[in-house]
């Protein structure tokens, strides 16, 4: 598979999300996902479900080592106390030791930058993660970030998918040498997999349409991609991708899909989004 070089971490550029996942299929998808090739799982303390995320990753009887952990702060408590607090409550709910990677979920306007930055570096010298990186911080705000952090920022997962442009925060993820790691990367399916460069791309490979999108993401320079899915047989289906090799032609028709108004996810807590 595929792996991104950030700062010294090795990233599978594809893993499994596992937001909304639950109980017992919850564990079930994660270790039949690390069973299947997945070695990247991706986590949040928001997303309630750790301790079955953690579960799975001991039933699949792959070693630790050999699997890439990430998991997330939610945007309200990344002042220097809560921030600390929540991620030793995911050490403690996974039950796998220290996780691969920590992340600021979402930027919080009202608590300074710099002590959450500084927050989020002490939990590398508490050894709670090996590395550290943001989400859904706009490019501006990213670069903001990695020029205070004592460690690098390895990674800015957002959303990022053929309906929604992400070059600023590509260009700022790239300019510090830092991943990009797509969540919701082949949007909602519907209309994105019904896109007719992406239907004939499908037909030219013999594979389906979220496969070339996922492909698409993986034929990025330091893109990654996490999709989600609480069906077992997609498992398979989502990681065979990388013997897929668009033409630059098809490559370039998906991306012409691209928008800034391709959002899908805009909370009202959000920042301000970059306009390209």
């Amino acid at each position: 598979m595929k792996k991104i070089e950030a700062h010294g971490a090795s990233i599978p550029a594809l893993g499994l999300g596992t937001y909304t996942l639950k109980g017992q299929t919850c564990t079930d998808i994660v270790a039949k996902a690390i069973e299947v090739g997945y070695r990247h799982i991706d986590d949040a303390k928001m997303y309630d479900n750790e301790r079955e995320v953690g579960e799975g990753i001991r039933q699949s009887g792959v070693a630790r080592n050999d699997l890439f952990v990430t998991t997330k702060v939610w945007w309200t408590d990344i002042s220097r106390e809560k921030l600390l607090d929540s991620a030793r409550r995911s050490i403690d709910d996974l039950g796998i030791g220290a996780v691969d990677l920590m992340l600021i979920h979402w930027p919080n306007p009202d608590i300074a930058l710099e002590e959450s930055i500084d927050a989020l570096n002490e939990t590398i010298s508490e050894g709670l993660t090996k590395f550290i990186g943001v989400a859904n911080f706009p490019s501006a705000l990213f670069r903001e970030a990695a020029s205070m952090s004592n460690a690098p920022l390895v990674c800015n997962q957002v959303e990022y998918h053929p309906h929604l442009s992400q070059r600023s925060v590509h260009e700022a993820c790239r300019a510090n040498d830092a991943a990009i790691i797509a969540y919701s990367p082949i949007g909602k399916g519907g209309d994105l997999l019904k896109a007719e460069p992406i239907l004939r791309a499908a037909e030219a490979h013999g594979k389906s349409p979220a496969q070339i999108v996922l492909a698409w993401h993986m034929s990025q320079d330091g893109v990654g991609a996490i999709p989600r899915t609480s069906n077992p047989n997609r498992l398979s289906e989502n990681i065979d991708v990388f013997d897929i090799a668009l033409t630059p032609e098809e490559t370039e028709a998906i991306s012409a899909l691209q928008s800034p108004d391709g959002r899908l996810i805009d909370p009202s807590f959000a920042p301000v989004w970059d306009r390209d």
